[in-house]
């Protein structure tokens, strides 16, 4: 019957408590550590010159936290679109499947996505399309097939290929729909991307992830947002899924 009871600490064996008190200061640094990194990820994005854009009246700075990781999304799995605990319904898109954005673009079919994809090197795309996602021939027949398209590309001049090039995301953009940049690229490339989204009446959005494999495998990352303010809200469950920490400089649009 004494069994039943648990061992107090101080009667343990030493080395199984010393072994429970390292695995206590592992937990706590690895909580602290993701703490210091969004703080870190803040300070640089308030920082940023970014922030100091002119905006129009009424921008403001949002800081998103998801409270759950991208495992626990799959109670939305098995239905058409991504709806339910998230609140996002519709196809989602993703461009380029590399060594970040096959992951993130797996959390999301994970949580339920009806995802269509693309890549260069078309084999990238043979493990989620085992899990049921679909293939499109190019960027711009993913954009046209879906609602929200999201883009992780390598660099900036594939980030703007893939965007603006022929048969690039623009050509099947549309009052509407949504492009998500979440390469990292720089201001000037992101502006020219921006510019031929919008001028086909769709929204755009950039949010380059600071992060890498494993907190991409994980649903880790976190995004530095700025764009367009609805259609940041209309896809910030996605980010959710995908990161923990969504840092927004929301704006309608430069003025």
């Amino acid at each position: 019957a004494s069994g039943s009871h648990p061992v107090p600490d101080h009667d343990l064996p030493p080395r199984i408590r010393d072994h429970q008190q390292l695995q206590l200061r592992h937990r706590v640094a690895r909580i602290l550590s993701r703490l210091l990194s969004a703080a870190m990820a803040a300070a640089s994005f308030l920082l940023s010159p970014r922030v100091t854009l002119p905006l129009r009246r009424g921008s403001r700075l949002l800081v998103s936290c998801s409270a759950t990781s991208s495992s626990s999304s799959s109670d939305a799995a098995g239905g058409v679109g991504f709806q339910g605990r998230v609140g996002f319904q519709g196809r989602v898109g993703f461009l380029g499947l590399g060594i970040m954005g096959a992951p993130m673009a797996s959390n999301l079919m994970k949580a339920g996505c009806d995802i269509t994809v693309w890549n260069r090197t078309k084999s990238k795309c043979d493990p989620l399309l085992s899990l049921g996602a679909k293939f499109e021939s190019s960027p711009a027949r993913v954009a046209s097939s879906c609602d929200v398209t999201f883009a992780m590309l390598a660099d900036p001049e594939s980030a703007f290929e893939v965007a603006c090039g022929a048969n690039g995301a623009a050509e099947g953009m549309a009052a509407g729909k949504g492009y998500v940049d979440v390469s990292t690229v720089d201001d000037a490339t992101s502006k020219l991307i921006g510019k031929r989204i919008t001028s086909t009446g769709a929204s755009f959005l950039e949010a380059p992830v600071s992060g890498s494999k494993k907190p991409a495998e994980d649903g880790l990352l976190i995004f530095l947002t700025a764009g367009d303010e609805s259609l940041y809200k209309r896809v910030a469950p996605l980010l959710d899924v995908m990161g923990k920490v969504n840092i927004s400089n929301q704006k309608e649009a430069l003025e």
